[in-house]
């Protein structure tokens, strides 16, 4: 297995390992869903109102953070309380709440991440040198068990944090404290800490055993983390950075299509969240006459032929019902379909593209909701198919639920498997990719990021509204 593969891998279940759905069944307390009147139409804004609920009715009420998922109680994660953060602007936008309540929940929510306990120990802190742990419990936002300290997760809570920054800008006691706490948490990054003897960033930390053995290097959802972390003014990455990022792209043609590949579709998306990659290249993209954005286009559409052209024969795929990406799933469970053996995995970053392809029946309505900017017609379509033959089963009062598989068929599962939860992970890009198709408004706030645009320039980006923007 090759590093880029290997370090996928351990994302997904060293990491990721702790999403795993009902698996202590201790931990795994429901609560009682509210109640859903009769089915509504598709829309944006109905599918947007109640993804953004998501975020502002599950924070938790002693520490703001955001439940790695729902209605299955286990732990916060920080990446989705990042989403969070990111996600009451786009409420103050459409007229879920008002501008000083967001600002208000946004305030508490840096205060307490300013003030959760930072060390060395194993137990007892909520991160170390300023990263986080991966998941936090949901009393005291401590490290949960033995998770990692997280770079990537880090990357997008502070992504999440600096969105805050510079969206709140006037001039009152509440937004001007949001943006010297945001900035502050930031500049506490030691993101030169976690480079290994690569130089390129280790994807985590245990204080029981160091450094994960395994580094971020492209192409991936990390672009947002190197960007940041270039970006520096305390802790900086060297300069030569990105040109390591990029040594290890894979520049090839799937299902037609002639791109960067990587086989989720969520690593097409989550540095997409923050930074508008349209008309702005860096010296690769330069050099094959496209840019992220369009890169991210031409995957979306890869990975939809894939599910059309459906070579394992699962259940349901088809031009609007499609999706491959990191997902719950219905079972580690290893048996025949069509004849052929066929692994029905629980989480699993799933996915198709030259690298490889990890199917197994599991569509995840975030793929097609993540991607909406890059092509809407087709992506739009499928959500609302979705929505539509599936609303039952698939759609409550937080919107899509994570995923289904409509090959499983058991007993207790007589017409497919459906998830039970919401992930906050997957919840943020619907919401958040959505509102960047419909106004661009997560992609201007974060242009008047200098941070952001300083970890571009670095990079080497150049062109588009970045030669425009000053500073």
């Amino acid at each position: 297995m090759n590093r880029h593969l290997l370090a996928l891998f351990l994302f997904a279940f060293v990491g990721l390992a702790g999403c795993q759905q009902g698996s202590h069944p201790a931990e795994a307390a429901l609560a009682a869903e509210p109640p859903l009147q009769q089915p509504v139409a598709f829309s944006m804004d109905e599918l947007q109102q109640r993804t953004f609920q998501y975020f502002w009715d599950l924070a938790l009420p002693d520490n703001f953070q955001i439940p790695d998922r729902w209605p299955t109680k286990r732990f916060s994660s920080i990446a989705a309380t990042g989403f969070g953060l990111s996600a009451y602007q786009t409420g103050v936008a459409r007229g879920y709440v008002s501008r000083a309540a967001a600002a208000d929940r946004t305030l508490n929510t840096l205060q307490v991440l300013w003030n959760l306990p930072q060390g060395p120990g194993s137990s007892g802190v909520s991160g170390y040198k300023g990263l986080f742990y991966h998941f936090l419990t949901n009393d005291q936002a401590l490290r949960y068990k033995t998770v990692e300290l997280s770079t990537i997760d880090t990357g997008l809570l502070m992504a999440g944090v600096l969105s805050a920054q510079a969206y709140f800008n006037n001039n009152d006691p509440t937004e001007n404290e949001i943006r010297r706490l945001a900035d502050a948490l930031y500049r506490r990054v030691e993101w030169d800490w976690m480079l290994d003897d690569e130089g390129r960033i280790s994807m985590g930390w245990h204080p029981e055993k160091g450094f994960l053995k395994t580094n971020w290097h492209g192409y991936n959802e990390a672009m947002i983390l190197v960007v940041l972390a270039m970006a520096s003014p305390t802790h900086p990455i060297p300069a030569n950075s990105w040109e390591l990022w990029c040594e290890t792209y894979e520049w090839d043609t799937f299902q037609g299509e002639t791109h960067l590949n990587f086989d989720p579709l969520f690593g097409h998306q989550y540095s997409q969240l923050y930074i508008d990659f349209r008309g702005i290249q860096d010296d690769f993209m330069r050099q094959h006459n496209s840019d992220y954005f369009i890169n991210s286009r031409q995957a979306t559409l890869a990975n939809r032929a894939y599910c059309i052209d459906n070579p394992q024969g699962f259940v349901g795929y088809g031009p609007n019902q499609w999706g491959l990406t990191a997902c719950d799933g219905p079972a580690g469970l290893d048996t025949s379909w069509q004849g052929k053996p066929v692994s029905f995995f629980t989480y699993r970053a799933r996915g198709a593209a030259v690298q490889q392809v990890i199917d197994d029946g599991t569509i995840a309505p975030t793929a097609a909701g993540g991607s909406v900017p890059f092509a809407p017609e087709e992506c739009l379509a499928t959500l609302e198919n979705l929505w539509t033959t599936h609303y039952d089963s698939l759609v409550g009062p937080y919107g899509f639920k994570d995923a289904f598989n409509l090959t499983y068929t058991t007993p207790d599962h007589p017409t497919g498997w459906y998830d039970i939860d919401y992930l906050g992970i997957d919840q943020g890009p619907i919401l958040l990719q959505i509102e960047n198709y419909r106004s661009g408004l997560l992609w201007e706030t974060m242009k008047r990021s200098p941070y952001i645009r300083a970890g571009l320039r670095r990079a080497g980006f150049r062109g588009g509204w970045l030669a425009e923007a000053g500073g």
